[in-house]
């Protein structure tokens, strides 16, 4: 209900509520709009029993359109794929193939960022309402399933800093636990019944919360009308989009084209966000062992 509403809202009602329009500690004195662009996902959750549509191939026009108009972005990255991800008692899953490996050695080669989408994306609830991998899971089962995805990324030198649910989905409670290994934690339209509707980046802690609403979180045809506006308005804010590189595919690429070329000027780069939260997180604690440190960085 609550995310049925985020969608009536009007565009500029959208962004006026929720994107944030500075986040302390992380200015800049550019006047321009910085756009955080984040890919959702690779391998593709449906590789396994979809090759054709979502194979390792087919990533490899994306990467190409979005590097040759040198737009930066984030991509969520799966350490295996499952069989039947919507099956929560499909059981099998594959660790990564070797072209799967060859498209994120040239991705990290061609300095595209790392996120960890989970484990395998597999759901644990049928109903698409409530899919999720991670909801539901007490601390020690989270820990666990997020320890292991790491664990297997690392034996591929990726050691992401930041975390994209699968599903956009994890209990509020959770956060707690996925904020002690990452500094950025994304969420999306589903994270609304489940995390609330909030302004866009924020911190919370010493971690930033990077949720993306409609109508940054879309497809390239929707965020072709709603970007434009907001690089006219120019307040210097952070915008945090999503793609998802199969609709992009399904689409035949020809709005994500054009939208490539419009972003790439404002696009950040997400080293250098993840660096400037690294030195904010490093300076709170700095003056968080002084008597007079206020503590929490900011709302």
């Amino acid at each position: 209900m609550l995310y049925k509403a985020a969608r009536r809202w009007s565009e500029q009602t959208l962004a006026d509520r929720l994107l944030a329009d500075r986040l302390p500690g992380l200015d800049t004195d550019t006047a321009t709009p910085r756009v955080l662009v984040r890919v959702d996902e690779f391998p593709h959750y449906q590789a396994w029993d979809e090759p054709a549509r979502f194979g390792a191939a087919r990533f490899e026009r994306f990467h190409e359109i979005m590097s040759g108009a040198g737009a930066h972005y984030l991509v969520a990255v799966l350490p295996r794929v499952s069989r039947l991800p919507l099956t929560p008692a499909g059981g099998a899953s594959r660790p990564l193939e070797d072209d799967e490996l060859a498209v994120l050695r040239r991705l990290a080669k061609d300095d595209v960022c790392f996120a960890l989408h989970g484990r395998d994306h597999r759901t644990r609830f049928a109903s698409p309402r409530r899919h999720s991998e991670l909801c539901g899971l007490d601390r020690a089962q989270t820990g666990a399933l997020i320890d292991e995805a790491l664990a297997e990324l690392e034996q591929h030198d990726i050691r992401p800093d930041v975390f994209v649910p699968p599903f956009n989905r994890f209990d509020e409670r959770q956060f707690e636990w996925l904020a002690a290994r990452f500094s950025v934690v994304c969420g999306g339209p589903e994270s609304i019944g489940l995390m609330g509707l909030q302004r866009t980046p924020q911190w919370r802690g010493d971690t930033v919360y990077m949720p993306a609403y409609a109508p940054y979180y879309g497809r390239a045809v929707e965020l072709l009308k709603a970007l434009p506006r907001a690089i006219e308005r120019a307040r210097g804010q952070w915008i945090p989009i999503v793609l998802h590189w199969g609709w992009e595919a399904e689409a035949r690429w020809k709005d994500l084209e054009r939208l490539a070329d419009l972003i790439a000027p404002h696009t950040a780069a997400w080293q250098d966000f993840l660096a400037a939260v690294a030195r904010a997180r490093t300076r709170t604690r700095i003056a968080s062992s002084t008597p007079t440190a206020s503590g929490a960085l900011g709302a």
